[in-house]
């Protein structure tokens, strides 16, 4: 009876091997014995044969009921999916040749993000003859960076990626 096909189990434990490091969960482990003696075990027990290391010489095989274990594996994932911290980044635009007013308009909103705990990557698109000199795109990162260094921590110092200037800042830790 096979219920997964990642899963060797039961019958099939018989086509891997003759014998079994067998696991049992009221006796503990048994030793080597026949796989058709562990399977009978399993049976009689109204359990599942369920080989948890084929690579091993001989085969490890475990008696369980499958079902409640792979249950039991799914609400182990759910609750540390449920534990993760999902990270919202926000991404404000700047061109090189921008007037400050408009800096001092995106920085406001980006500080507005950074108060409710989302990153914020800051990124400057240099278009046409602006890529063979970025030098005018990274002041408009480090006068933003002066804006906001006060509420964040920069991820990383700012880098030329293609045809745009990168930095992340992320939320002050509050002490």
């Amino acid at each position: 009876m096979k219920k997964n096909d990642n899963v060797i189990m039961n019958e099939d434990v018989l086509r891997l091997s003759k014998e079994v490091r067998c696991v049992d969960p009221e006796e503990g482990e048994l030793g080597i014995i026949p796989s058709s003696e562990a399977l009978e075990r399993a049976y009689n027990a109204g359990l599942d044969l369920v080989v948890v290391a084929p690579n091993a010489k001989p085969p490890v095989a475990k008696i369980m009921d499958y079902g409640k274990y792979k249950y039991q594996q799914e609400k182990k994932k759910k609750e540390a999916k449920k534990k993760q911290t999902k990270i919202d980044i926000k991404e404000i635009k700047f061109t090189s040749k921008i007037n400050q007013h408009d800096i001092d308009y995106k920085v406001k909103h980006a500080l507005e993000f950074l108060e409710k705990g989302k990153y914020v990557k800051f990124r400057v698109f240099l278009r046409g003859r602006e890529i063979a000199t970025p030098e005018a795109g990274f002041d408009v990162i480090n006068r933003v960076w002066e804006m906001v260094k006060d509420y964040a921590d920069r991820d990383a110092a700012p880098k030329l990626e293609g045809n745009h200037i990168n930095m992340l800042v992320t939320p002050k830790k509050k002490k």
